[in-house]
């Protein structure tokens, strides 16, 4: 689900999956036109006019961040965003459409477009300038800054995947990072139009009033959803509780790898005595979260090797985003997703020999249950070819042992013709 982050999944590579459909009863193919990617509502998007393709492309580029290819999911999480905070709900609408018509005016990839790739980091430099902003909500002059860095993603993503490019690699929410923090740094806290939070360097992590005996088991638990809520800068359960169940509408195993990603950045801020608060406002699960989800399925084929690839990626991510949090501070600029991108390419750089752990190009990439449908047709593909060379070959071989037997008859024939020369010479003589 990355040309940019997540390229495409329509890819002629997987249509055969689609042939599957017409099998399976009534209700459930009417479910699956709500979940997965949605790819038949796609198509029929595509036939229409610009004014019903934008929303679906924003809707997509909303939930892309999740690496989700869904506008039912985009909806859910629009939703989300409006419960916790209309001001950076509408902020990050203006992103992702300025984003997305950027991407159009620029004539970049169509098909990218569509699935909401050059949207997302749109919808996180509209949200985290406006969470980042001193000036609270309803600052009608913050529209510039954020239409300025959203009319920019496209180009930073363009230049960032020419490079990427060359070694297969997504950007993930690189652009968005870059120009954030540039914003930020720009601006300060002590700008007369557009001041930012006071970042104070954090240098130390543990608070003396923080025990084991002061955690709060409810708020821990409530930290999972919130950590997931965390990655589009919010801190409310519902918020992150209807981006789970975005997840779960386009895939299980996205839902899954969410949760299990946020509560292994929570027990890692535990284990490195973070503040208990940074914990219970989930700022310890949103990295981890994106890590877990983007090795257990989506640029992996999903195993139990993969699986507990994703968990260790989820572990380090937490380490990273400790170290890089300390070190953002210090210039005053917030940690953002940097521990993500950085943490989960390491992990898409490795190499192994062991077939499970198999990485997608980044062309065939979608979601976790169509990846892994994608590599059982292929392998059951290159076993047939497989077996088809085997039998070609097995049928040459008759004809191989063939030519020296008539080459060994012709030999005798010919011994016998010497044989009768001489016997009638010697009766002559």
């Amino acid at each position: 689900c990355y040309f940019i982050g997540m390229t495409t999944s329509m890819d002629n590579n997987h249509q055969p999956s689609q042939g599957e459909a017409p099998h399976c009863s009534f209700p459930f193919r009417a479910v699956g036109l709500f979940t997965g990617d949605m790819r038949r509502c796609g198509e029929w998007v595509k036939r229409q006019s610009l004014v019903i393709q934008l929303p679906d492309c924003v809707f997509r580029g909303v939930a892309q961040v999740m690496f989700v290819n869904n506008p039912l999911s985009g909806l859910l999480i629009v939703i989300g965003l409006f419960l916790q905070n209309p001001w950076w709900a509408l902020n990050g609408l203006l992103g992702t459409l300025v984003s997305t018509v950027s991407a159009f005016m620029l004539g970049q990839n169509r098909e990218a477009i569509s699935a909401g790739l050059y949207g997302y980091n749109g919808t996180l430099v509209g949200i985290l300038i406006a969470v980042f902003s001193a000036k609270g909500s309803w600052y009608w002059w913050l529209f510039l800054p954020n239409v300025f860095m959203s009319m920019l993603c496209p180009v930073v993503s363009s230049a960032l995947s020419s490079v990427a490019s060359k070694w297969d690699l997504p950007i993930f929410t690189l652009p968005f990072n870059i120009l954030v923090c540039l914003h930020i740094a720009a601006t300060g806290a002590a700008h007369p139009y557009f001041p930012e939070v006071d970042i104070q360097p954090n240098n130390h992590l543990h608070h003396l009033n923080d025990s084991i005996q002061s955690l709060t088991i409810p708020q821990l638990f409530l930290s999972v959803p919130v950590g997931v809520g965390q990655v589009y800068g919010c801190d409310s359960p519902w918020t992150g509780g209807l981006i789970l169940l975005a997840l779960l509408l386009c895939s299980p195993t996205l839902c899954f790898h969410a949760m299990l990603g946020s509560a292994a950045g929570m027990f890692a801020g535990l284990a490195l005595a973070a503040p208990h608060r940074d914990i219970y406002t989930g700022l310890w699960g949103y990295n981890s979260a994106l890590s877990c989800i983007a090795i257990g399925g989506v640029f992996y084929v999903i195993t139990w090797q993969t699986h507990l690839l994703a968990l260790i990626c989820a572990l380090f991510c937490a380490y990273m985003t400790s170290a890089t949090s300390k070190l953002m501070s210090v210039l005053a600029l917030p940690a953002c997703t940097w521990p993500f991108c950085l943490s989960t390419l390491i992990f898409l750089l490795i190499s192994s020999e062991i077939p499970a752990i198999c990485r997608l190009p980044l062309s065939v990439v979608s979601y976790p249950e169509e990846n892994r449908r994608y590599r059982r047709q292929l392998k059951a593909s290159e076993e047939a070819q497989h077996s088809q060379q085997n039998g070609s070959q097995e049928e040459a071989r008759p004809k191989e042992k063939g030519r020296p037997n008539v080459q060994l008859q012709a030999e005798k024939g010919c011994k016998v013709a010497q044989l009768c020369i001489i016997f009638d010479i010697s009766c002559l003589t």
